[in-house]
């Protein structure tokens, strides 16, 4: 698994996560909404923190600088 996460991509990640935590623990989201989001916020926070997204790879997209 190669790196293709730059430092620029993980960090809005991590803040879209800590966005949608905000939104939760605040009773803004909740329901459906609040699992989807959350479940997304848990991919974002996987990714960044291992700097490979998945998405990326089948079109050989990287925001790593070289």
């Amino acid at each position: 698994m190669k790196k293709n996460m730059g430092n620029k991509d993980k960090v809005i990640r991590v803040f879209l996560a800590l966005a949608v935590a905000v939104l939760y623990f605040t009773n803004i989201i909740n329901g459906i909404t609040a699992i989807i989001l959350g479940v997304l916020a848990l991919i974002f926070l996987a990714t960044s923190f291992i700097s490979f997204c998945p998405l990326y790879y089948p079109f050989k997209i990287s925001t790593r600088k070289k």
